[in-house]
Order: C-alpha cells, then sequence, then structure tokens
C-alpha cells in the first residue's frame, strides 16, 4: 500500500455539482479505508474562474494502529494526481497554472464550452480557440479523457458531476471498483436514479477511450415577431433584398429579419434605402462590400437601448432558457433579479429628444437624477410588478424614433454610411475597412461609450488622411482597438504609425 496522499483538484463552476463531486470523493475514500481532506477555494463572480476543490486521500484509517497524516489545503503545481475539470476551459486554467503535469497528471474534462466573461467582453471575437485548449491538455496530461459531458448530463437529466464522477471511475485513477463508486452515490439519497444514469453515461464514454468533442455553442436569437410568409410587407422587403448580389443575399435577409424584430417592418425598410444608396453609388455594387455593411449595418441600427434591454428581459424565451440552464422542475418557483444600473445618459436617450438634451445639458438636473440612479435598482423580472415594470419600458418601441438615441444614432449612421460611399468610388479597399471598424460600437452603458470613442478616433483618422491612409494599416488600428477598449493599445499604434504626425505615404 502506497505511503502517499492521492491528491484531486476538481474545476468546477456554480451549479454544476462541484461540491457534491467532492464529497463523494471524500466519501469514497472514507468509506473504503482512506483518510480525507476536502478544502475548497472560491472563483469569483460567474465565469471569471471556477472554484477549486482539492480533496486528499491516505490510506491506513482502517489500520490497527493507523497513522496520523497531515494533508495539505490546496493543489500545489507539480503535485496533483488526478484534475477534474467541468469545462475545457477551466482544463486550460488548470494546465496554465501548472496543476497538470506530463509525468504523473490524468486531466478528466468536459469538452464543451461555457465562454468566460473575458471572451464575452472582449470588443473583437475573444473567443479562445477550443483545438488550441485541446492540443494543450492532450500534450500536458498524463492521460486525458474528454467528451461532452454537458450532454452527456443533459441526456440523463442529471449535472456534469455525476459524469465527472463515471469518468473518474473509469479512468481507474483511484484504487476503487465501480461498485464502491456507485455505492457512494447511494449513500447520498438524493437524485438516485439521475445520478447514476448521468454516471454510467460518464464511464461508458470514458471507456471508449476516444475523442467525443462538440464545440456547437448555440447563440441565443431573438424570435423574429413576423414570420409569417403571408405578410406581404415582408415579402416585399425579402424580393427587395433579392436584388442585392447573390453572395450578400443572405445577410440583407438576415438584417431585414432582426431589425423587424427590433423595431418594425418600416424600420427595416429603412435599413435597405441605406444599402440601396450604397449600391447605387459609384464602386458600391461590390458584393463583400455590401455583405460586410449590411452585416453591421443591421447591428449598429439595432443598437441597444434600455428598450432593447426591457424588450430582451421579459421575452418567454428568457425565461424558459434561465429555467432549464438552472434545471428548475416544472413545480419549483424561480426568482430572477435583474441588476440595473441605468447611467443618466441612458435615462436623458431614452427621452424625446429636446427633452433629452435640456436633462444631459442641465447639471442641476444631471445631478437630480443621477441621486436616484447612482446605487441602481434590483428588479424581480420574475415578480408581477418587477416584470411589468420593464415590461412597459420595453413597450416604449413604438415611440423610439422620438427619441435622443435615435437622433444621435441616426447621425452616426449616416455619417458612416456616407464615409463608405465616398471610399468605394476610388478606395475600394480602404471602404471595406472604414465598414468592418463598426465593430467597435457595440454594448450598453459604458462599454458602448468607450467603443465609440475608439471608433471616433480610427474615423478622424481616415478623414484626416484620405486615401493616403493604407488599408493594412486601418485595419491594424481597429484590431488594437479591438484589444483594448480603454484606448491604450489604440493610442500606442497610432504613436508607432505616427498618427496625427506627418503623413505616412
Amino acid at each position: 500500500m502506497t505511503a502517499e496522499p492521492i491528491k484531486i483538484a476538481i474545476l468546477a463552476m456554480g451549479g454544476e455539482g462541484g461540491g457534491v463531486l467532492a464529497d463523494w470523493i471524500v466519501s469514497l475514500g472514507e468509506v473504503n479505508g482512506y483518510f480525507a481532506q476536502s478544502t475548497s477555494v472560491p472563483g469569483v463572480a460567474q465565469r471569471t474562474g471556477a472554484t477549486i476543490y482539492y480533496v486528499e486521500l491516505f490510506p491506513g484509517a482502517d489500520s490497527a494502529v493507523p497513522r496520523k497524516p497531515v494533508l495539505a489545503l490546496m493543489p500545489m503545481p507539480g503535485d496533483v494526481d488526478v484534475v477534474l475539470a467541468s469545462e475545457l476551459m477551466e482544463a486550460g486554467r488548470a494546465v496554465q497554472r501548472g496543476l497538470v503535469t506530463s509525468a504523473r497528471t490524468t486531466l478528466i474534462a468536459s469538452s464543451h464550452r461555457v465562454y468566460s466573461i473575458s471572451e464575452k467582453s472582449s470588443m473583437g471575437d475573444g473567443i479562445v480557440d477550443s483545438e488550441i485548449l485541446m492540443r494543450e491538455a492532450r500534450h500536458a496530461a498524463k492521460r486525458f479523457v474528454q467528451f461532452n459531458m454537458a450532454e452527456v448530463a443533459e441526456r440523463a437529466g442529471s449535472v456534469i458531476s455525476a459524469v465527472l464522477f463515471g469518468a473518474l471511475c473509469a479512468a481507474e485513477a483511484l484504487p476503487f471498483s465501480r461498485e464502491q463508486f456507485e455505492a457512494t452515490i447511494e449513500r447520498g439519497g438524493v437524485g438516485i436514479k439521475l445520478s447514476l444514469d448521468a454516471f454510467d453515461g460518464g464511464y461508458k464514454h470514458a471507456m471508449r477511450d476516444r475523442p467525443e468533442i462538440s464545440f456547437v455553442v448555440a447563440e441565443e436569437k431573438p424570435v423574429t415577431r413576423i414570420a409569417s410568409p403571408g405578410n406581404h410587407a415582408v415579402a416585399a422587403l425579402v424580393e427587395r433584398a433579392r436584388q442585392f448580389p447573390h453572395e450578400a443575399t443572405d445577410l440583407v435577409i438576415e438584417g431585414i429579419r432582426r431589425l423587424i424584430d427590433y423595431q418594425d417592418v418600416a424600420y427595416a425598410a429603412l435599413y435597405l434605402d441605406r444599402l440601396e444608396a450604397l449600391r447605387s453609388a459609384p464602386g458600391g455594387n461590390d458584393a463583400g462590400l455590401l455583405g460586410e455593411t449590411a452585416r453591421y449595418l443591421a447591428l449598429w441600427m439595432s443598437y441597444e437601448d434600455t428598450i432593447r434591454v426591457a424588450d430582451l428581459k421579459t421575452r418567454g424565451s428568457r425565461f424558459e432558457r434561465v429555467r432549464s440552464e438552472v434545471r428548475a422542475k416544472p413545480d419549483q418557483l424561480l426568482q430572477i433579479n435583474e441588476f440595473m444600473h441605468p447611467r443618466v445618459e441612458e435615462i436623458g436617450e431614452t427621452l424625446p429628444t429636446s427633452l433629452g438634451r435640456w436633462l444631459l445639458s442641465s447639471r442641476s438636473a444631471r445631478q437630480f437624477i443621477a441621486r436616484f440612479a447612482r446605487e441602481g435598482r434590483v428588479i424581480r423580472t420574475s415578480s408581477l410588478g418587477g416584470f411589468l415594470l420593464l415590461y412597459l419600458l420595453a413597450r416604449l418601441r413604438r415611440w423610439r424614433r422620438g427619441t435622443l438615441r435615435y437622433a444621435l444614432e441616426t447621425v452616426r449612421i449616416e455619417t458612416w454610411l456616407a464615409r463608405i460611399r465616398a471610399l468605394a468610388t476610388s478606395e475600394p479597399a480602404l471602404a471595406m475597412e472604414a465598414a468592418e471598424c463598426q465593430r467597435l460600437v457595440k454594448g450598453y452603458g459604458d462599454t458602448h461609450t468607450r467603443g465609440l470613442k475608439n471608433y471616433e478616433m480610427l474615423m478622424e483618422v481616415v478623414d484626416r488622411y484620405g486615401g493616403s491612409l493604407k488599408p493594412v494599416t486601418l485595419r491594424e488600428l481597429r484590431n488594437a482597438a479591438l484589444s483594448d477598449e480603454y484606448g491604450n493599445a489604440l493610442r500606442a499604434c497610432m504613436e508607432k504609425h505616427s498618427i496625427f504626425g506627418e503623413k505616412k505615404a
């Protein structure tokens, strides 16, 4: 019998049963003659870092004269036998921390992805390449067991911890039999059948010893309210869309759907009017330019104001998704708290144009409103009062065209389109890069403000240098802005190219 403890690290997010998994391993060890110790280090918020549960098992608890081991309180780099990760990014974090070593560690991880806060909040495409994570994990571990455990748990109607427990059993990284593993679940006394089904699924998948990877993460799309093919106004818009180059048609039609859902049919018609103005301009009929402009124009025209946020938070599809994510049973009550922190700017921009301008220009009015907005509010949309509050705010959609935000965005959009039309005549490649700069304008609140500031800096560069600005330079500036929403990387890149100094040839 080895005199060394078995060291196990579990990285799991909230709601995935990481604590239950740690308790199962402790119970498994204690019932079968091992000393066991479990500790945990909580993660911070949602997906900025998982909770790390650490378990050490030491043999000899059932000896006639048992020794008293001194067990560690947390995992140390290079000194872990088994790492269990509930998601692929967490496996990558374990590798990065040095918890996984090729000479020692069995790494068991789910191959599905739950995007981290840094990935979701990135100004550009901040998603970490899953293939890179998989390759690094495989290279770092002595043995790497992976498959889509979330999918197996979903089919079993259980949580991912039971699937991980089954995979741990199949990996034979612990000196216990399958019967001893299953008996541990039965001793828990809660959700035994579902947990055993998920355990069996995890065991069977791990025993296959081959990759079974699925990286499909579906992005929730708002439900289009007017999907009827018999709607003549919509049919007319689709017919107009089919007049665009074939390569751009699908993007244009998707833009129509998005904007009808966002506002109404007339707003989608305005979208087509703007695209047709570009198509009729010299050089504007290029399929690539039209397609990219169609993509980013639809995104810009569906900007996130307080009305849009309230609309999305009160949709039936959102309540269904939340219930599904937390695995609430049909007879269970679910409370949803929305943490609302509207700035004075958002409040003013939701008002009619003249009133909004007065509020934002009046120091005393701003200070008065700021006193109520500073601390924010918690609105429970699962209650009648909270739901009605946001529902009525969402119904202001019909008056959106009269708001200050609509007036501001209209000016910005028309200026952007005019710039693209002008560049398309003589600098089509630069026009394409300018169209893609809209990627910086996104989000809500401070994120939108910072992105808009970076966008305006780039457009100032385009307007000042015109045709002498190389498309590759603008692309580099845009990528710098996307990498850092605070603009530090953009300013460094501008300095590198001597922007606003002597013009570059």
